[in-house]
């Protein structure tokens, strides 16, 4: 599965849950910024970077990303229509980096870490709101970005093997059912956990 944690003693294992969600969201913010091929060019080279220092296995690694080319298969023809190829090339890049860097920091940190990390962020408006909440919804909007670009790739799989073609609607339908079929799991999961207190 994408984004489980891999243990490791690495800088990058080691580090602070609170800085690793800094530093991804002033990464993500940065490269959501940058208009320049040559600058998403070097964003790359810091992501693959990271992951060498993190000492994440290639084939792991490879598995982070392979998911969401099947969402760029689709989006990127029609972003060329509509935006040229520049654009397209930037939107795919973008969401590249991104999904590498939240499979990056779900791979070397601990769902219980994110969820102290956040705990300690939000404890000085505990009064305000609920940090435990807070915590364990990003913990789980992290982990469902890679897992949505999952669902997308198992349905393209299932397709094919069905000899299937259709257009955006015949993929989107499954997907979205199959999402929310995962939702509701979920959401039975975390009541039976005492979640709906």
């Amino acid at each position: 599965m994408i984004g489980v944690f891999h243990p490791g003693t690495s800088l990058v294992h080691r580090a602070p849950a609170l800085l690793k969600l800094g530093v991804l969201a002033v990464i993500v913010t940065t490269v959501a910024l940058l208009g320049s091929l040559a600058w998403l060019g070097a964003a790359s080279v810091l992501v693959v970077v990271l992951f060498a220092i993190a000492r994440v296995p290639f084939a792991l690694a490879w598995r982070q990303v392979v998911p969401i080319l099947w969402v760029l298969a689709f989006a990127v023809p029609v972003q060329v229509i509509f935006g040229g190829w520049e654009a397209a090339a930037l939107m795919a890049l973008r969401l590249v980096l991104a999904v590498a860097l939240a499979a990056l920091y779900t791979l070397t940190t601990p769902v219980s870490a994110t969820l102290d990390a956040m705990q300690a962020l939000l404890r000085p408006f505990r009064r305000w709101v609920d940090a435990d909440r807070i915590g364990l919804a990003l913990a789980l909007a992290v982990r469902c970005v890679p897992l949505l670009a999952d669902l997308v790739r198992e349905v393209l799989e299932a397709r094919k093997a069905r000899g299937a073609e259709g257009s955006i609607l015949a993929l989107a339908v499954p997907v979205i059912v199959r999402a929310l079929r995962t939702a509701e799991h979920l959401g039975e999961a975390l009541t039976a956990r005492g979640f709906d207190d």
